[in-house]
């Protein structure tokens, strides 16, 4: 994602802002770090600054009041070796943190296909 925002800003009010971001993303990550197959991505990992990046960038990719300013994507999941199937775990949990949330359907899936485009940049293994 660049640092530039999206044009809807409804979504980021659908889904109530920034204490129901943050709220999505906490339970973003309890679904993730218990995926066996995530989980070992986040060992050694600053928890609580990556909670921080997740909200900006998911606020942003809501067109919510600031504009995501983390590194570039590729770059900063370029160690991951991440694959295809992982970022569609990844969406998946997000999917079912927004549906566990309480947001609307028509919401999660403007979401989500406002991520898709992303995966090419997160994606760096087969």
């Amino acid at each position: 994602m660049d640092n530039t925002r999206n044009e809807n800003p409804s979504l980021y009010a659908s889904v109530g802002g920034a204490p129901a971001v943050a709220a999505v993303v906490d339970l973003f990550y309890d679904k993730v770090l218990a995926d066996d197959t995530l989980a070992p991505h986040f060992r050694d990992t600053d928890l609580a600054a990556l909670k921080a990046h997740q909200r900006a960038f998911i606020a942003a990719a809501l067109n919510g009041p600031e504009a995501y300013e983390g590194r570039p994507l590729r770059e900063a999941h370029a160690q991951l070796a991440l694959t295809a199937d992982d970022f569609d775990r990844v969406v998946g949990h997000l999917a079912a943190s927004l549906t566990e949330a309480g947001v609307p359907q028509d919401v999660i899936a403007a979401t989500a296909e406002r991520l898709t485009p992303l995966k090419p940049q997160i994606v760096s293994a087969g």
